[in-house]
This record gives structure tokens, sequence and C-alpha cells, in this order.
């Protein structure tokens, strides 16, 4: 692959005057004002002991200066971004975890809990603010007393740095930047079941997959993404942030997913897609029906569903919402985000698949490392330029995902004979009542069938004799009621009686992870939901 092997080479793609980065209020950073800013504050975190190898932490609410943080922590050394809302003792324990070496924060009240759980690991703290009008985006950057007065000669706003130097591989790098092998972003996973592993991914496969997923979406310079997704999150710094700008367009960063605010933010900043994980477009088809004439209006080239599988009928009413296609994409962190997806028009995309691989070998395999046949069921398996190398210092986790090469996903799908990717739940989330497998997201597709069901989520809960039961929790659709036995006796017309919930709880919402993403593993606990005394 010829390209950017860097994240900074990444930043290299826009032409100098074209947007690049634009903020709620409409005001505009340019590629050419976005790549001296980020050399600038990369100098500045050089110029306070920051090496390529170091892990810079960064805690702050989604935004432009999120954004920019995130690509100057990247430029200088290892980004590693964190939910901002989490408590000190969270923060406390990822910063000894990643070993941090400074944290980049807001200088204000919001930041008080980063910079508390930093003076206890003793990671340095570096507190970078926004400031400026519309159309003229500054960071000021400023270290913490301690460093003060070891750093009087490097003040706040100094000068950016000198323009870079040429690569081997053609690219711009700031000097003394990281190369290709160097871990540009470290991530966690979710923890559900155990301690969080360290997920490293190195600079040349965030730029390879940036570059990916721009290709398989033919982005170009006229395309701008509405960045709606958390930016401690790989959808979002890849699919939302790397991608738009690894191809010259442009990013248009909120403050975070906010359905009340979502249609005026399309008629405001006028991106030509934006992506998010299924409950967000639920959200979306909430107050659809109010802001109709706007969807249409909006223009919008696609619509991206990736992180969990995207139900049928969701799929459906996006499309009619926005007339436009909905393209459902797969990716995980070990990834580098995304791993399948489906084409664009002309292109063939199947519905209640995934795609086919995107920049990655792809193969189902069973518990024997042997490739399945087209429609058998498998273990989801990868390997290719965006894969991780292997978990950081945790040899028993990359023993157990690695295999021959591959690194097995934990997913559970089949391909067609067109190489299309179908999923059938994650292997641990599938629920084994008294030996007869159930789908989560078969139970969801038939919930959702219903007209008073708006979100729904399956899970399994323990059950004294089966081992585990069918449960479920769906939101209500405006305006409707939800009687549980009612909707049993429903999903019973489409379902085998096994796969059919005992128990249906009708929520305001349904739980979430930081991400926006359903978690199925321990809802029940969460519920409070008992072992069942039924057979």
């Amino acid at each position: 692959m010829t390209g950017p092997m860097t994240l900074r080479g990444l930043l290299d793609a826009g032409t100098d005057h074209a947007p690049a980065i634009v903020s709620p209020d409409g005001s505009v950073l340019t590629h050419g004002e976005l790549r001296a800013e980020v050399d600038r504050l990369a100098a500045r975190l050089r110029s306070l002991g920051v090496g390529p190898a170091d892990r810079i932490a960064i805690v702050m609410p989604n935004g432009p200066e999120m954004a920019i943080a995130f690509l100057a922590a990247g430029c200088a050394g290892c980004a590693a971004p964190l939910n901002p809302k989490y408590r000190t003792s969270e923060l406390r324990f990822y910063l000894d975890d990643l070993g941090a070496k400074a944290l980049i924060t807001r200088p204000d009240d919001s930041g008080a809990d980063a910079r508390d759980a930093a003076r206890t690991a003793e990671a340095g703290v570096l507190s970078v603010a926004l400031t400026g009008t519309a159309g003229s985006i500054d960071l000021s950057a400023a270290p913490s007393s301690s460093e003060s007065s070891a750093q009087d000669d490097h003040s706040p706003g100094s000068e950016p740095a000198p323009a870079g130097s040429q690569s081997p591989g053609g690219e711009s790098a700031a000097p003394h930047g990281p190369s290709a092998d160097d871990v540009a972003l470290v991530l966690h996973t979710s923890g559900t079941t155990s301690r969080p592993k360290i997920v490293p991914l190195r600079q040349r496969n965030l730029a390879r997959s940036a570059v990916g997923i721009a290709a398989s979406l033919t982005l170009t310079a006229e395309d701008r993404s509405l960045q709606v997704m958390p930016l401690f999150h790989i959808h979002g710094l890849l699919a939302g942030l790397l991608a738009p700008l690894s191809s010259g367009g442009a990013v248009a960063c909120t403050e975070g997913f906010d359905a009340f605010r979502f249609f005026a933010q399309l008629e405001a900043l006028r991106p030509s897609y934006y992506t998010a994980v299924p409950t967000m477009h639920q959200m979306v088809l909430s107050r659809a029906e109010r802001h109709r004439d706007a969807a249409r209006s909006a223009g919008l080239r696609f619509v991206r569903s990736s992180s969990a599988s995207l139900p049928t009928p969701v799929l459906t009413e996006l499309g009619e919402l926005f007339a436009a296609p909905v393209i459902e994409a797969y990716g995980m962190t070990e990834a580098t985000h995304q791993m399948c997806a489906n084409p664009l028009p002309p292109g063939a995309a199947k519905p209640r698949s995934v795609g086919v691989a995107t920049g990655i070998e792809l193969a189902v395999l069973d518990h024997r490392n042997r490739p399945q046949a087209p429609g058998e069921r498998g273990e989801v398996s990868i390997k290719g330029p965006t894969v991780i190398d292997g978990y950081e210092n945790n040899p028993e986790a990359n023993e157990t995902a690695f295999t021959d090469g591959w690194f097995r996903t934990g997913d559970e799908g089949y391909l067609d004979d067109d190489g299309y990717l179908f999923l059938t739940g994650r292997l641990k989330e599938q629920i084994n009542r008294g030996g007869e497998k159930v789908s989560p997201l078969e139970v969801d597709e038939a919930l959702l069938a219903h007209p008073a069901v708006a979100q729904a989520v399956t899970f399994a809960m323990p059950h004294p004799k089966l081992g585990e039961e069918v449960a479920a929790a769906v939101v209500a659709a405006d305006g409707s009621n939800i009687d549980e036995r009612e909707l049993r006796r429903f999903l019973a017309q489409s379902l085998a009686a096994f796969k059919v919930p005992r128990r249906v709880l009708v929520l305001d919402e349904l739980p979430k992870g930081a991400t926006g993403k359903l978690q199925r593993i321990g809802l029940a606990e969460r519920l409070g939901l008992a072992p069942s005394d039924h057979d």
C-alpha cells in the first residue's frame, strides 16, 4: 500500500485553504491552519519532555479542541484518550495502567478529577484550552505549577515549530516525531468479564485504516462528516475524524450526540454523512416525524452504522428518512476499527450483512481453526495491516486471541457465496438455554418488528435449571403502551418457543456503555433480574 504511514502524514492530504475542522458555531479551521496548530502543539509537548514512546492521556469532552488535542498527542507521542465522565479513582486506574507521562485536559473545573488523578498517579499535567472566534481556533497550553520552574523557556502560545522535514516515505513529519512502527494510540477493551486489556495501535495501523475507510466510502475533499461519536472510541476517531481528514475533507466536530439538536446540526453544519451506533440511529428515528423535511433537505450522501449490528427495520427507516444509502460496517478496536463494509451504490448492499472485507483477510473458522464453507457458522477471524500485533503485557490474552496468525474476534457469523459476512452474535453473548442456543440479534429483530417497540435489547438472565433464560428490555414508541403478555404472543408467531423472552422489561431508556453501545453482558444483574423460579 502506498500513501501516508503516520498520523501526521494523513494530515497532508488537504489543501491549505480547504475546511478541515468545523466548530458547532460554524467557525472553520483550514487544513493549513490545522497542520500548523498540530505541529505547534506537538512541539510544545516535546518541549515538556514527551517523546514518541510516551503515553499522553487526554480527558476532554467532544469538540474541536478534543480533536486537535488527539492529533497533536498522536503526532508527538502516543495518545490515550479517556472517557471524561470517569471519576478520579477510575482515571487513576487508567493512568497507572497506561504509565501515562502527561495529561491533557481543560484548565477549568471540568478537568478537576483528571488533574487530581494525575497528581496521585505522578503523571505530568498539561492543560489545553480552546480560544478564538468563528474561523479562527487557537489552543494555548500551560504546564502545571510543578513543571513551570523547569519549563520557563517554553511559555504558552510559543511560536509554531519549524516546518516539518520530509520523511523517507515523502510525507512531512514534525522533527523527532514518531515513526510508522511507533504506537500512536492506546485504548482499553470493555473489560466486561475481566481486567480491561490494553490495545496498542501503531502509526501505520491508524494511517492504513483511515485511508481504507475513506476508500470504501469514496470520500473526497468535498465530504464532511458530522462527528457525533465519542472521541475516546475507535469508531469516532477513525470513521468520524481521521478518514475524512485523510481524503482532504472536513469534520464537523460536535459536542457529542444529542437527538434534540441533531436535525438542527444537519442544517447548520451541512455534512455529507454521519456515522453512529445503532442506538443513536434509533434515537434519530424517534424524533424523525417532525423533522422529515429537514432530513430530506440535508442531502446526505450516505449514512453509516457500525460498532453493533443494525436491525433491518432501523436500516430501512433510516434509508427512507434521508433518501440515502445506509451503509452497515463491522469493526473493532483490535482491527483499528473497520474490517467489513457494505458497498455504496452501484455496488450491492445486502440487508442483515455487514458487507465484504475491506483491507484485511477474513475467514470464518471452526474450533479447530479450519475455514468454514459458505453458509456454515464459525468464529470470524482476521489478519492484515490494520490488525494489532498483540495486546500489551498480556500473554494469556494473546495466546487465546491469536491462532496460526489469525486474530479470533469472538464474533460468530458466516460468509455467503459472494463473500458477504453475516453476524449471528457474539460467542459469549449467545444465550445457552438448557442446550438450545439463542442469538440475541434474532430476538432483537423480532421485537423491533412490533409497532409499539422503538428500541430493544435481548440478553441472558440466570435460571436455576436451564442455566440461562432469554430476557429482553424494550423502549416503547411515542404514544404506545406495551403489554408484556401481548408482546410475547406476538413474538411466538415468528420465533420458536425457546427463543421467546421469559421476561420483557419496559424501560424509559436502554442501559448503554460510555460509547453509546448496548451492553448485553451483565445486563441481567444491572437490571436486578434474580434467577427465575420458572422451569
